[in-house]
């Protein structure tokens, strides 16, 4: 488990200025900038600061005073504790509490981090010794406040801007801070130009940038993805801000470490955030670049967990595969299709009564399983299945009995809470009690005997519920009857409003709706371990799933776990993948599938993707062949679909089939490049999907473009998303880009749409300049694809004299549970190549070369793009020794590259060349080097 280092940092390592004055420190004047249509009501006249004084680990404590009590939303806490520390050079953190009874916060152990440290001083009055000004060089970013009335602002040191500010300046854009026991109000300006991304979970219409006015409330809830600015699955209270100063551009991110429902209201020229619960605890993360803010962000939340090879492949997966024999059929459709396909997966289908950790003796009958499971896992195929939390109250179900005699469940006035899923009455596990981590493990220990799954997937863990309120079991009346739709409440039940945490002060816009936050879930006065109220720790529910459910998996043998969850929260990335949920089958949801999934790389959860086709009835087929061309490049590949929709595995149509043969068989190509993608997740947080601005954040052109996407840094993906297109306009930021599928294919650009053909079987991926692409010949397996041999493609600017690329290469056991190297079984690859002075030069530098050399891994082929085209190749030279042509299997040829560009007046057409080098036999885990000489005319 990632745990942030806790080392106190010397005074001469930081810089920290703390001003008090009663003037207004630099900002934003809200007058400038728009104003939202209609002005917040302002609650209060804030506190004022009466103390601050220096702490042992170089931070700052000081105590705040309510200035005027009130009673909206329930009375003011009188005393608050401010606690101010550069954590590193990159991180500040600003955590404000009740100085006086302790509050709820994200638990320590669930997302590991520094305590802020309790003061020993007499609180009332302030102190002799207050700070005016301190220095502690070396941080990137500067805290200063304003005392009276209480407002903190945080500044870039290289350039003086300002990143956060509290104070609203006199304008009427947002009040002073609140901190009530269950309202907590505190606000930003904003520069007008300023581009926001994060916020999550939603189906964000407007592309990922947020959308002034637009809603954004996070509190987990289980509604459809097909409902736009609506609270989803997930709880992801940070956001990056993009700004552009001059042609300079700088991003920072602001998290809000807490749990509790909020409402952020973005207006354009300022952020508020209104939250029913918890503790002010900020981290601001200062960048400069959009990778150094997601780097930053996973250091302190956790890296992203590491996937197994195997589940970059395709994956198939419906509600409704009704038996085994069913299960066996898609398999062998895809095979006799020639449709790449990994795993299958079913549903709740496999289960006895739709209770978990069982098997139906009937439809699954056990000796046919192990059966199935022996012919895939020897090919190389893996099995996942569904596992919700909700537990059967069931007499005869050993889980539940094993789970009531540990005592596990959460409570309501001292019994386990019951609700209602798809078996009937359940249970809800309460995962922040050990013993139920312990319980929960034992469960996957005996469920992996029973059937020796590859993965789980954890759904409805926001959590779901058919009822609410207070409930029992019916007597006289089978629940549920098993006829109709099985979401139906059965139970007998009433609302539970006798309490100020069923029915709060403020109303957040739970399920966009502001229904009660007890709607459809667990009711928010249930109680967890040691007291926990679920009011608090509801949006923790299905991070605390995940850990349990990674420790259970990973107790097993030892090897990587591969976990899948609808609910997430702030660090579960460094434990699952996700997927978005359930989304429909049209052309709307295709394209709002893009924004979401670059979201969750923002948010540290970079292995995901949306349900390709559609979960939700039902696709047209002109949609699946474009569905699937986007799906391919997603993190996170799968087909899924809802029990009432029509079979829409891409077997079904033959023109999805050609569609998936084509984009799945480039995906199958580019698996190394994807795995050493999800390893620099792993090392970096870097996402894997990623939006343009990632790697050209000084082009604000595409700040916000969500139609099309990056693969790492430079392999850009522009689909279809309209119906009925043949052709796509994408946008080409500055430079040379090469079709992936035709690499004779390049676009110079001066950054510029253009349009490309797209017909139906299409799928425009193209690589940018300065980049050597590690490729594979693919296979219908990832297991297959793995063992054939590379080819390397480097990409020049086209027609370049003197310019280099840069790529690498990591393989590893994917069973293991950690990437890194040292331990034998794994190699990593930095490559080099150059053109300079007619010559092209291509090497390696490896590191740990004997697992690459163990496995036979060979380098077959290279292919140089965007060569100067006056005159071919020759002079070949491999490890210093000369190639004669004719002598040996290597070949040396060219040809010329077509070009899409936009010609000035009085430009000549370039002609530019591709080269290639065949017939190769470089081990990869040995350093090798060639070189030949371009631009010689024969």
């Amino acid at each position: 488990m990632f745990s942030p280092s806790c080392s106190s940092l010397s005074l001469s390592s930081l810089y920290v200025v703390l001003l008090l004055v009663s003037c207004f420190y630099g900002g934003y004047s809200s007058s400038s900038s728009s104003k939202s249509s209609s002005a917040p009501a302002k609650i209060g006249k804030g506190y004022r600061l009466i103390s601050i004084e220096e702490t042992s680990d170089g931070g700052f404590l000081g105590h705040l005073q309510v200035k005027e009590k009130n009673q909206i939303y329930g009375p003011d806490i009188p005393l608050l504790q401010l606690y101010v520390k550069h954590e590193t050079q990159d991180r500040l953190r600003v955590h404000i509490t009740d100085a006086e009874k302790q509050r709820w916060e994200v638990p320590y152990n669930l997302l590991p981090r520094e305590k802020p440290p309790v003061s020993k001083q007499t609180i009332g009055r302030s102190r002799k010794n207050l700070i005016t000004e301190s220095d502690v060089s070396g941080s990137k970013l500067i805290f200063s406040y304003k005392a009276d009335p209480f407002s903190f602002a945080v500044t870039r040191k290289s350039n003086g801007e300002t990143l956060f500010n509290s104070s609203s300046g006199g304008s009427d854009s947002f009040g002073e801070m609140v901190f009530k026991d269950q309202y907590l109000e505190i606000s930003t300006q904003l520069p007008k130009d300023a581009s926001l991304y994060g916020l999550g979970e939603n189906s964000q219409p407007h592309g990922i940038k947020l959308y002034p006015n637009d809603p954004y409330t996070l509190y987990t809830t289980d509604v459809s993805a097909i409902n736009l600015n609506t609270d989803l699955y997930g709880s992801h209270p940070v956001y990056m801000d993009l700004r552009n100063d001059n042609g300079e551009p700088y991003a920072h991110a602001v998290l809000l470490l807490n749990s509790n429902g909020m409402d952020v209201f973005y207006r354009g020229n300022s952020l508020t955030y209104k939250v029913i619960g918890g503790v002010f605890d900020f981290y601001f993360f200062g960048g400069p670049t959009p990778l150094g803010v997601v780097d930053q962000y996973t250091s302190f939340i956790g890296r992203p967990a590491p996937m197994p090879y195997w589940s970059l492949g395709f994956h198939q997966c419906r509600w409704g595969y009704h038996n085994l024999s069913v299960v066996e059929d898609v398999v062998a459709n895809y095979q006799k299709a020639q449709i790449p396909l990994d795993v299958i997966w079913t549903d709740d289908d496999h289960m006895d009564g739709k209770k978990d950790f069982t098997l139906n003796p009937t439809n699954f009958p056990r000796p046919q399983v192990l059966a199935f499971l022996d012919k895939i896992h020897s090919i190389g195929m893996k099995y996942i299945v569904i596992v919700d939390p909700g537990i059967s109250v069931n007499s005869s179900y050993g889980v539940h009995q094993r789970g009531v005699a540990n005592d596990v469940f959460i409570k309501y006035e001292g019994e386990p809470y019951l609700a209602q899923v798809w078996p009937g009455a359940v249970n809800f596990p309460d995962f922040l009690n050990p013993k139920t981590v312990d319980w929960w493990g034992d469960e996957i220990r005996r469920f992996h005997e029973l059937f020796p799954v590859d993965g789980l997937w954890i759904d409805m863990n926001e959590v779901s519920n058919f009822c609410s309120g207070k409930c029992t079991i019916p007597k006289g009346k089978i629940c549920p009857s098993g006829t109709g739709p099985g979401w139906i409440c059965c139970l007998d039940c009433k609302n539970i409003t006798k309490t100020r945490w069923d029915d709060p002060p403020y109303k957040i816009n739970a399920s966009g709706l502001q229904v009660p936050i007890g709607f459809k879930t667990i009711a928010t006065s249930a109680v967890h371990y040691n007291g926990v109220l679920e009011y608090d720790a509801h949006s923790l529910y299905g991070f605390s799933q995940t850990i349990a459910t990674h420790k259970g998996l990973q107790a097993l043998e030892g090897k990587r776990p591969f976990i899948l969850s609808r609910s997430t929260y702030v660090g579960s990335g460094h434990y699952t993948a996700h997927w978005t949920g359930d989304n429909k089958g049209t052309w709307e949801d295709l394209k709002y599938s893009i924004s979401t999934v670059l979201n969750f790389g923002i948010f540290g959860v970079p292995m995901v993707g949306a349900d390709i086709c559609g979960f939700y009835p039902a696709p047209t087929e002109e949609l699946c062949n474009r569905w699937i061309e986007v799906g391919a490049f997603y993190p996170f590949s799968r087909d899924h679909a809802n029990y009432y929709s029509p079979r829409q595995e891409l077997y079904q149509w033959e023109s999805v089939t050609k569609s998936a043969q084509n984009a799945l068989g480039m995906r199958y190509k580019l698996l190394p490049y994807l795995y050493t993608l999800n390893y620099e997740a792993y090392i970096s947080g870097a996402p894997m999907a990623r939006p343009l601005f990632f790697s050209f954040p000084d082009y604000k052109a595409c700040y916000g473009v969500s139609t099309q996407f990056l693969i790492g840094k430079g392999l850009m993906v522009s689909p279809v998303l309209e119906q009925g297109k043949t052709e796509v306009k994408a946008l080409f930021p500055p430079g040379s880009w090469y079709n992936i599928f035709d690499m004779t294919k390049t676009i110079v650009s001066t950054g510029q749409y253009f349009t490309l053909d797209a017909p139906l079987h299409v799928v425009n991926v193209h690589l940018f300049q300065n980049t050597i692409l590690p490729m594979q010949q693919g296979g219908m397996l990832s297991k297959q694809a793995r063992m054939t041999p590379f080819t390397l493609v480097v990409a020049f600017p086209a027609g370049a004299s003197d310019q280099q690329a840069k790529g690498n290469i990591y393989l590893d056991d994917d069973e293991l549970p950690e990437m890194k190297l040292g331990n034998g079984y794994s190699t990593y690859v930095d490559l080099y190549a150059t053109v300079k002075n007619g010559s092209v030069k291509l090497w390696s530098e490896v590191q740990e070369g004997k697992f690459a050399l163990e496995k036979g891994w060979t380098i077959q082929k290279v292919i140089v793009l965007g060569l100067d085209g006056s005159g071919g190749p020759s002079a070949l030279e491999i490890n210093g020794s000369p190639v004669v042509a004719g002598a040996s299997n290597v070949e040396l040829s060219s040809t010329g590259q077509n070009h899409l560009q936009d010609l000035q007046n009085g430009q000549e057409k370039v002609n530019y060349l591709m080269v290639q080098v065949t017939g190769l036999n470089l081990p990869v885990g040995k350093n090798f080097e060639m070189s030949w000489k371009v631009g010689v005319q024969s």
